[in-house]
């Protein structure tokens, strides 16, 4: 028998961020529910400061708005790694947040075709299944590609774009 339940918008976007994140080996999420926050504890400087800049400090569904909290191991280098990565190009940032997470593949930036470089984040070729009462779903789940969830996880950053890598042979790959 199929077991329907009510997710709330914020809970969903818990949902999406735990699905990201949660086999990462350098993060450790929390969501204290009563306080609408979701907190990220990372291992890697590089990695918190990078987080710091992708994610949102907070995000608003209506009445409530739940806080982002991202909260590095070590926050003096953390903060010298932003400062570090605040002058790096757009890939970096990217390539820091997502590096050890295994549902990234890599980042590909293109330069000298428009005025402003683009960065491609490039995720695996796999489903993720996080829970969000679908009544399309049996099983009440939402069944999605990292690349979804990214963009809406992500605060927008001009020229960067989330796309997912196809299997084959790598001639097979256009890398412009």
């Amino acid at each position: 028998m199929a077991r329907f339940g009510l997710a709330s918008p914020w809970v969903i976007f818990y949902n999406e961020i735990n699905a990201l994140f949660k086999d990462d080996p350098d993060i450790r999420i929390v969501y204290k529910e009563d306080e609408q926050e979701i907190n990220l504890y990372v291992n890697i400087p590089a990695k918190a400061a990078a987080l710091s800049e992708l994610l949102p400090v907070e995000k608003v569904f209506g009445a409530v708005t739940v806080k982002v909290n991202v909260i590095p191991a070590n926050k003096e280098a953390a903060i010298n790694c932003r400062a570090q990565l605040l002058n790096s190009e757009t890939g970096s940032l990217y390539r820091n947040a997502l590096r050890a997470n295994p549902h990234f593949e890599d980042v590909v930036e293109v330069t000298g075709i428009f005025d402003n470089p683009l960065a491609y984040v490039i995720f695996k070729k796999e489903v993720i299944q996080y829970f969000n009462d679908s009544l399309g779903d049996i099983n009440g789940v939402c069944s999605t590609l990292a690349q979804n969830i990214a963009e809406d996880i992500f605060v927008y950053k001009n020229g960067v774009f989330f796309c997912t890598d196809i299997n084959g042979p790598e001639e097979d790959r256009v890398r412009w």
